[in-house]
């Protein structure tokens, strides 16, 4: 996946810097932190994806396999997932400490928006389908919380076996955990924005951005697996952007889940700036 070759060593840096502060703040939101000197703990207070551990910010030394494991130790007396995220040009020690403590590690192709790229009209992508962001009390809500947890338990972009009876039982099995509600709030807050491709009242794919400042990162975007090969996801993020631009946003980022699906966002305009890597336990 090519680069953007119009960002300079002095230009990148600083874009990663940019997006260094953002990752240490947004969590703040709706995370308690602990503190381990190179490393900070992130825990979920309230249902939600659970959080994760990541270099300080403004951490500029070494980590070492024994920063690690007092992390590992704290999250299993927690009983939240043993998982670390970084970006690898930013701290490129922290690949070598966690494969040491017998974590596995993913590479995510790391996007920015170009600031060339021109904001892509909102339009329905097929008969019955509409796309929009989506509003605190509007009853597409539940199904667009719910539809990114059935996308990535079948990870990819193929066709898989999951569809509306699926995401009806994912609805119901959520209802009445205070996700929607929370959710509601951080849309009145300004702290997140939700879009979904909409048909027969459900979301067959959503996906959110959370902007800080002239930041964002949109996250979560996920299709019903029955729905894919659509162009739901494409679109989805194309509203996610839009959006985003409209407030002022003027750093657009993401991370995809491989090089295939990151095709389809450099379709948008989106180039990789980084490698954003994620450190678990080996399944």
């Amino acid at each position: 996946m090519p680069g953007v070759t119009s960002v300079g060593f002095d230009g990148r840096r600083e874009l990663l810097d940019r997006l260094e502060q953002y990752y240490d703040v947004v969590p703040r939101a709706g995370a308690r932190i602990e503190d381990f000197g190179p490393l900070t703990l992130f825990v979920r207070e309230g249902q939600g994806w659970p959080f994760y551990a990541r270099p300080a910010h403004g951490w500029s030394g070494a980590v070492s396999a024994d920063d690690v494991t007092r992390v590992r130790v704290r999250q299993r007396e927690l009983g939240i997932p043993e998982t670390f995220e970084w970006v690898a040009e930013t701290t490129p020690s922290l690949r070598d400490a966690v494969e040491r403590t017998g974590l596995v590690v993913h590479e995510h192709p790391l996007m920015v928006l170009g600031p060339e790229a021109p904001t892509r009209a909102v339009a329905d992508v097929a008969d019955g389908v509409a796309l929009r962001t989506i509003g605190p009390g509007d009853p597409v809500l539940p199904s667009a919380l719910a539809v990114p947890y059935l996308a990535f338990a079948e990870p990819g972009t193929r066709t898989g076996p999951d569809g509306v009876p699926e995401l009806d039982e994912a609805v119901r099995g959520r209802a009445g955990d205070g996700s929607v509600d929370r959710m509601a709030a951080r849309i009145l807050s300004g702290l997140t924005c939700v879009a979904a491709a909409v048909e027969d009242g459900r979301a067959l794919c959503a996906g959110q951005h959370q902007p800080v400042g002239a930041v964002s990162e949109i996250v979560g975007v996920g299709t019903l697996p029955t729905a894919r090969r659509r162009g739901l996801a494409l679109a989805v993020t194309a509203v996610l952007v839009a959006d985003a631009r409209s407030r002022g946003v003027e750093t657009v980022f993401l991370s995809a889940g491989d090089e295939d699906v990151a095709r389809i966002y450099a379709r948008l305009g989106f180039r990789q700036v980084a490698t954003a890597l994620i450190a678990e336990p080996v399944e």
